[in-house]
């Protein structure tokens, strides 16, 4: 599917892709309104972000305004599974989460976590919009009670106890060695990336530097959608694949 210059499509998009979505948005062929979402969404309940994704999807297909409905996601644990096309397409990019779209294709991402396992990636979107919390929603950590203070654990658990639970809380990050800041080229990033080694050094991982690729999200914003591309047709719905394509269409109507 390939839509004729000037056809207007709707970009409903993690913030962190802010800058390089704005950017890409006013180089498009299409007319292009763009709806970004907070970054937080990721920490939601997978049913959370779901629901929320489909009422934006739903809300901008009701206008009548757009040939498409393109999504500024991957897989990003199976947040978009089973989201709906309603009466328009929807496009989203075949990875399995959001840093495909700065490398520009599954494989370079593909390439580079293989030769640097355990790491962590910064982008501009990564540094400047870090807020984690949703205005009016429950994340999963305060859904389980663990969004305290060490003061607050140490009143309900003990010193002991609100250690272990702290130190236990902070375990994510012994899987890393690596911060990797891609570098998109789309404004001065030099703040971002002093900030990111600064964050490196501060957790004793190695820092590294590269350049992104701007490509695929290039397509997917203006309209041409090849195989790196998931085109849902209208009453089809996204479904989890285990094998390199990790996006798939189920094209059954409700």
């Amino acid at each position: 599917m390939r839509l004729n210059p000037g056809e207007k499509v709707m970009f409903i998009g993690c913030e962190i892709l802010f800058r390089e979505a704005c950017l890409l948005a006013a180089r498009s062929p299409l007319q292009v309104d763009i709806a970004f979402q907070h970054k937080g969404l990721h920490d939601l309940p997978t049913a959370q972000m779901r629901s929320i994704l489909q009422q934006a999807i739903d809300g901008a297909a009701a206008t009548g305004q757009y040939r498409a409905v393109l999504l500024g996601y991957a897989r990003c644990n199976d947040g978009v599974v089973g989201l709906r096309a309603p009466s328009i397409p929807l496009v989203i990019p075949k990875g399995h989460d959001c840093i495909t779209l700065f490398f520009g294709s599954r494989r370079k991402y593909q390439d580079y976590f293989d030769a640097h396992p355990g790491t962590y990636f910064h982008t501009t979107g990564w540094v400047e919009r870090n807020d984690p919390d949703v205005p009016g929603q429950r994340g999963v950590m305060e859904q389980l009670g663990l969004n305290v203070t060490f003061g607050e654990l140490v009143a309900k658990y003990g010193q002991e106890n609100a250690r272990y639970v702290l130190e236990t809380l902070g375990d994510w990050k012994r899987n890393y060695r690596h911060l990797c800041y891609i570098r998109m080229g789309v404004a001065d990033e030099q703040a971002f990336i002093d900030a990111s080694r600064d964050q490196a050094a501060a957790q004793n991982w190695q820092f590294d530097l590269c350049d992104g690729d701007l490509s695929l999200l290039e397509r997917l914003l203006g309209g041409l959608w090849d195989d790196d591309l998931l085109v849902i047709p209208p009453g089809g719905s996204i479904t989890a694949r285990n094998d390199a394509e990790v996006l798939g269409c189920d094209e059954r109507q409700e």
